[in-house]
């Protein structure tokens, strides 16, 4: 819904109704993840995509139907065995979407869930999409971590379903949870999907270099928000990193260990270490490597810089399990030379480990092209 909301508010504020498919569960090679969405408007304008145009067109008409007629469905596309030319998935993959009238009638929330993703604060929106009754499908219960809001039909099944997407808002996760009718744990008739808009992740550069120019323009375009911070205030400047959300002068391993103190780094969180100086690296690392759970900490430099800084480390009173987590020389063997080829190097090696991707062709592979799960 995120980044169909812009489309998605005039209508709603003009008491209009507009049409929401949203990704619910994906099969196999689907080509969105679960939360990507297509909004059709009043007006008939389509934004955004579930399939990146496989069923585009079926997916316009079924919303378009939806908006008019009020009444939310689950559908389930797939590629057609019998006909190429069908409605399906080409790539082989199997996606089951929900598409549901948006108006202010359905969903009284909605601006001010609107308010919380453009503030950046951490909301997460419960839907049913599969239920006996019909009256209960579309029905939307807002999670935040101090409470929620809205009603899926009975006060079980709000507190059961605010209750249990506390963990996966805390994580920034998307998915499915399983319910009885009225909410029971642990028995079905009642799905509910919970998508997570959370902050977006954050990517900590450090060293202000050329490659660290080129890191931050990738960093921003995977969707991270960047900060590059180095303690020499001359090359420390907005003006050599404008890609960046942030540049900040100041002594790396100061600067991470309060952000750390502030809960402002987490579970997403990229660290990219690029300065390969040890007056610098290594009180940062020490610092990196003994704080809370982070996605990558990677660390630029040539294998001897390497065999140094693991040393040093080692000295300085780390153990195996912390040094394991340290990804040295960062980035995956693409033969890269200049920032920008070097910026893919790293970037491949952190999505490779987010996806648990091994790296290989995928020519040379048999395996499922996409992977589902989280590390």
């Amino acid at each position: 819904m995120r980044d169909v909301l812009a489309a998605m508010m005039p209508d709603w504020r003009k008491g209009s109704t507009s049409g929401l498919a949203t990704v619910v569960s994906t099969f196999k090679s689907a080509p969105r993840l679960p939360g990507a969405s297509m909004l059709v408007t009043a007006g008939g304008d389509a934004v955004g995509s579930v399939s990146g145009g496989c069923v585009e067109g079926a997916v316009y008409e079924l919303a378009t139907q939806v908006k008019e007629e009020g009444k939310p469905v689950l559908v389930r596309y797939g590629i057609s065995d019998d006909d190429a030319y069908a409605v399906g998935l080409t790539c082989g993959g199997i996606i089951d979407i929900f598409v549901e009238p948006v108006s202010r009638q359905s969903f009284v929330e909605l601006d001010d869930v609107g308010q919380d993703i453009a503030a950046e604060r951490r909301v997460g929106v419960a839907t049913v999409i599969e239920h006996p009754d019909s009256s209960r499908l579309g029905r939307h219960l807002v999670v935040r971590p101090e409470g929620f809001e809205g009603d899926l039909g009975s006060e079980r099944s709000n507190h059961a379903v605010g209750d249990d997407t506390q963990g996966l808002l805390a994580a920034g996760r998307t998915g499915i949870l399983n319910y009885g009718l009225d909410g029971e744990r642990l028995d079905t008739g009642m799905r509910v999907f919970f998508a997570s808009y959370a902050p977006p992740p954050r990517m900590l550069v450090f060293g202000a270099i050329d490659f660290a120019a080129a890191l931050a323009r990738l960093g921003t375009f995977l969707g991270y928000r960047v900060t590059v911070c180095d303690a020499r205030a001359i090359f420390a400047t907005p003006a050599r990193f404008p890609e960046a959300a942030e540049v900040v002068n100041a002594w790396p391993h100061r600067y991470l260990a309060e952000q750390l103190s502030k809960g402002l780094v987490d579970e997403r969180t990229v660290i990219c270490v690029l300065t390969h100086d040890p007056k610098f690296d290594i009180p940062l690392l020490e610092v990196a490597l003994r704080g809370g759970p982070v996605a990558f900490i990677g660390a630029m430099g040539s294998r001897r810089t390497h065999e140094d800084r693991i040393a040093r480390l080692r000295q300085a009173g780390l153990g195996e399990a912390e040094l394991s987590r340290l990804h040295s020389p960062v980035g995956l063997d693409l033969g890269a030379r200049t920032p920008e080829e070097t910026a893919v190097s790293i970037a491949a090696e952190f999505i490779a480990k987010q996806w648990s991707g091994s790296g290989e062709p995928l020519r040379q592979l048999d395996e499922r092209i996409h992977h589902d799960e989280l590390r």
